[in-house]
């Protein structure tokens, strides 16, 4: 999710215009489902409303959409060799982020803080992604399936220590603001590596890849995914911020 860390690492040094508008999107369904779920925080909302009436799907789609252009972007980063400084530099500043948000939440909202989010996964999806980079996109395709299917067959109370919750198998859900363990989704991250490994690079790597080569309205609807990490750490408070202050002008 890292802006300056997920660029295409082609030969043409830039960035790609349709994964970039990709993680803009993905960054809109955030945004909006934090909006709605933060409504529910003030009890402008009724409890509960984010985890019915298709909310819960959306934000599947949400998560998982993050997940797959990780793995894209991890193949064009690394299928022609591991960079390794450009790998171990993403992997520090994801680990600080995700740190960041389990501390911050711990601190505003101790009983539901985030032990295991989307950045969290992110960064341990990527160490997964260097022990598949050689295996054939097929393989990896299989594994996703695996991973989406583990959780469903595989729970047992053995993972329901804290230190285990990060595989997605344990049979208690532990009460988080965000929870998005290992299984199932890092499977969405080795979908997005497969169909990668799957493409022809041609496809994925168009003449209109450098970002200073952007049309002026296309490279307005890639900005937000330049810098996704960035607006995945402020747009929630910005989002609390702005409700509060709406909720105190109203009352």
């Amino acid at each position: 999710m890292s802006d300056a860390l997920q660029k295409d690492c082609g030969s043409t040094g830039g960035r790609l215009l349709w994964l970039d508008i990709a993680r803009t999107a993905a960054l809109v369904g955030m945004v909006v489902f934090h909006f709605f779920h933060d409504l529910e925080i003030f009890g402008i909302l009724p409890r509960g409303t984010t985890v019915t009436g298709g909310w819960d799907v959306f934000s599947s789609l949400v998560a998982g959409s993050f997940l797959f252009i990780a793995g894209i972007s991890f193949w064009l980063a690394h299928g022609d060799g591991v960079r390794w400084r450009s790998f171990v530099r993403r992997l520090i500043v994801l680990c600080l982020a995700a740190a960041l948000v389990s501390l911050a939440t711990w601190v505003v909202f101790p009983d539901n803080f985030i032990r295991f989010g989307i950045l969290h996964c992110i960064a341990l999806s990527g160490v997964l992604g260097l022990i598949c980079l050689r295996l054939p996109g097929v393989v990896n395709a299989g594994l996703a399936i695996v991973f989406v299917m583990a959780p469903d067959h595989l729970r047992s109370d053995l993972f329901n220590a804290d230190l285990l919750l990060w595989t997605g198998l344990a049979t208690v859900t532990p009460p988080a603001l965000d929870y998005i363990p290992v299984m199932p989704w890092s499977g969405w991250f080795l979908a997005g590596l497969a169909a990668a490994q799957m493409l022809r690079p041609g496809r994925l790597r168009p003449a209109i890849a450098l970002s200073r080569r952007y049309p002026k309205g296309a490279a307005f609807l890639a900005w937000p995914g330049r810098h996704s990490l960035t607006i995945y750490l402020l747009h929630q408070p910005v989002l609390l911020g702005l409700i509060w202050t709406g909720v105190k002008f109203a009352s």
